[in-house]
């Protein structure tokens, strides 16, 4: 994660809303990149199980099966998470957050133009393009929104996340909704060509405000040094040597598939954060409460692993499940499946400042962050434990009506403002002195964690019945709420002083 630059007198001093003018240009281009990320996710795992003989809109697909299909997809937003680690310290060191994000830009738009190509070779290098193309962008967005705004000035700093943060949802929410009829009307490959389409819109808009930035981000906030660079570049080399010679050798074992090789990326990134604890907690810089806050974010670290282990699933196993077992007629218009990927950014539009009023309003009433993370898994994996009435409705044939999906989508939205914005700050305030940018790598990493085993066991549990799929993965989430809140306690009492 690419550290705050500082705010710089050189940012214009035109406003927007009464912020700087940069503000605009940073919500514009996150906008157009969540764009793109929501409408291509909105078609990846249906374009992955649709028959390769398709004939009809939106016509043939790759052919994998359910679980196949849920396995790499989780693997791939996996990636979306992990690569930033990389992609921050490439911000920090080498060219600075201003020149990443109009790199990563280019390269997630070449991604989504390279899907749009109807060859499956095309179709894997664009998946592995738009990832690597977050990792640059992604990381450095936020930094450079706060970069704009004195020491201080934390009250305008605040709305103007707000801003931000809307921005990103109006993106998200459009985007399934634009490259879905695309898809729906046409044939997929238009449907990936239009977020292409969405993140060129945001380069361009991003370099015409490029000058309203002033010096923030323009340059690494701490430079490598040649010998720190060429030390990375072993490393980073010898890990991808390791990483291809397990897969070479996997495949002279097993046979070279698609399938295996998420099994080899499944391990990488759980291996991860087993390795970023271990190093932390054998460190000798460590208060000892710094250690105590540190074990307490284990624990919401796999509260996180498991929640997002879920919620994730809503572009996956639901998406498949309103393509193919829902009834999606509203007033005698069949809405196409990708368009519900539209519901979670509107409630989240609509939500958002509701609950950041409440927990204003109760201050220190308002629950600790381990019932919070807690109050999070119940919601998560209640919503799944609801999907068992439609679920036991499509093993017997039956098509259920889209407001179940609804439904859960709106109980999964309370679920994530309970967790996901608290659980940033937590880990803020959590964080030992100068270690702040490990732990949110480590924060992110929990996604990655939670989408690929979410993906390996949806694999390893396709042939279930849906009603007991659905239970399986309902009742461990609550199982897990259950634990939780029994250990707040303690785990408040690890925290050692904050909540």
């Amino acid at each position: 994660m690419t550290s705050q630059p500082p705010a710089d007198a050189g940012v214009t001093r035109s406003t927007f809303l009464g912020h700087p003018r940069a503000l605009a240009t940073l919500s514009m281009t996150e906008m157009w990149e969540r764009f793109s990320y929501f409408g291509m996710r909105a078609l990846l795992a249906l374009y992955l199980v649709a028959p390769p003989d398709g004939v009809t809109p939106p016509g043939g697909g790759l052919g994998f099966s359910r679980g196949e299909a849920t396995a790499i997809y989780g693997t791939y937003i996996a990636l979306v998470y992990m690569f930033p680690l990389a992609g921050g310290w490439i911000a920090d060191r080498i060219l600075g957050a201003r020149r990443s994000v109009l790199i990563g830009g280019i390269v997630i738009a070449s991604g989504h133009f390279m899907m749009a190509v109807p060859t499956e070779l095309t179709f894997w290098l664009g998946l592995l393009s738009i990832a690597l193309g977050t990792g640059l962008l992604k990381p450095c967005m936020s930094a450079m929104v706060g970069g704009l705004y004195a020491p201080g000035d934390d009250s305008r700093r605040d709305a103007g996340f707000s801003l931000f943060y809307m921005g990103i949802n109006i993106g998200a929410f459009l985007s399934p909704i634009v490259c879905g009829a695309l898809a729906n009307a046409i044939n997929w490959h238009w449907g990936f060509a239009a977020a292409g389409v969405g993140m060129t819109l945001g380069v361009i808009q991003y370099v015409a405000g490029w000058r309203h930035l002033g010096n923030v981000g323009s340059q690494p906030d701490n430079p490598a040094s040649p010998e720190t660079r060429k030390r990375v570049f072993v490393g980073a080399s010898i890990g991808v040597l390791c990483f291809a010679i397990a897969v070479v050798a996997d495949s002279l074992w097993r046979g070279f598939s698609m399938a295996n090789l998420v099994d080899i990326l499944a391990i990488v990134i759980v291996a991860l954060p087993v390795v970023y604890f271990w190093r932390l907690f054998r460190s000798r810089d460590l208060s000892d409460d710094e250690r105590s806050r540190a074990r307490a974010y284990v624990f919401l670290f796999l509260a996180s692993a498991m929640f997002w282990m879920i919620f994730d699933q809503a572009g996956s196993t639901l998406n498949v499940f309103a393509q193919d077992n829902t009834d999606r007629t509203i007033l005698g218009w069949q809405m196409p499946a990708p368009f519900l990927q539209a519901v979670n950014p509107l409630f989240i539009i609509l939500f958002a400042p509701v609950f950041a009023r409440l927990w204003s309003k109760l201050g220190d009433r308002a629950p600790s962050t381990p019932v919070k993370f807690s109050l999070a898994l119940f919601g998560i994996g209640g919503s799944f434990l609801i999907m068992i009435i439609p679920g036991t409705n499509a093993d017997n044939g039956i098509p259920s009506a889209v407001w179940w999906l609804i439904l859960v989508f709106l109980i999964q939205t309370w679920s994530e403002l309970l967790l996901s914005p608290v659980g940033l700050s937590a880990t803020t305030r959590l964080a030992p002195r100068g270690m702040e940018s490990q732990l949110l790598a480590l924060w992110f990493l929990s996604f990655a964690v939670g989408d690929t085993l979410g993906g390996q066991i949806a694999n390893e549990l396709e042939d279930l019945p849906f009603g007991s799929y659905y239970a399986v993965f309902g009742g461990a989430a609550v199982v897990f709420g259950v634990v939780l809140f029994a250990l707040s306690p303690v785990v408040r009492k690890l925290m050692r002083g904050t909540r």
